[in-house]
């Protein structure tokens, strides 16, 4: 990111901004999300909507539990962009921005259907899912049940061959159900 984009970041009002990676992040809470947005348009100039995500900012234990939501735009005169950051907890909605950029509504629908999260506007319309489907794929507490009924095609986890000592530290990667969860596929097999 340019240090362009810094100073913009630097000039949404009541944000907190981070540099990681070397990514600066304006950071607003949640009720100031949809002013921050306006303020970025109408007074900085990005007037052209990149792209609206939501990435799982739970802690350790506490995965699925809050959300964060990224909203990148661009000033399209000088290709500047501001980069905001909002998280929402379990009972928080999303106000949305798809009255100031009308892109971000398509990003909106999918990460309320991908991930769960809750928009100030209802619940939008089924985008990318049939209505059958229950649950929100993208969320790393969403159990793939694949993993539970086929046995996992490529190399096994440290320790699970045999041939090798397990590892110090055993964490089951994210959408790995716990062994608590349903019959697996040695369990099929074997009786």
């Amino acid at each position: 990111m340019s240090a362009a984009s810094e100073h913009l970041a630097a000039r949404v009002p009541g944000a907190q901004v981070k540099t990681a990676f070397g990514q600066t992040t304006a950071h607003v809470p949640a009720h100031a999300w949809l002013e921050a947005a306006r303020h970025v348009r109408d007074e900085l100039g990005c007037a052209q909507f990149d792209w609206l995500g939501v990435e799982d900012a739970g802690r350790p234990g506490a995965v699925g539990q809050r959300h964060a939501v990224l909203l990148h735009v661009i000033d399209p005169g000088t290709g500047d962009g501001v980069l905001l950051r909002t998280e929402l907890g379990p009972d928080d909605a999303l106000p949305s921005v798809a009255g100031l950029w009308a892109g971000a509504g398509w990003h909106e629908r999918e990460a309320a259907e991908m991930f769960g999260i809750a928009l100030a506007d209802g619940e939008p319309a089924r985008l990318l899912l049939p209505d059958s489907f229950s649950g929100h794929p993208l969320r790393k507490d969403f159990v793939l049940a694949s993993r539970v009924v086929r046995p996992w095609p490529g190399r096994l986890e440290p320790g699970e061959d045999g041939t090798s000592a397990p590892s110090r530290r055993r964490a089951a990667p994210p959408g790995v159900p716990d062994p608590s969860w349903g019959p697996r596929y040695e369990e099929d097999t074997r009786g």
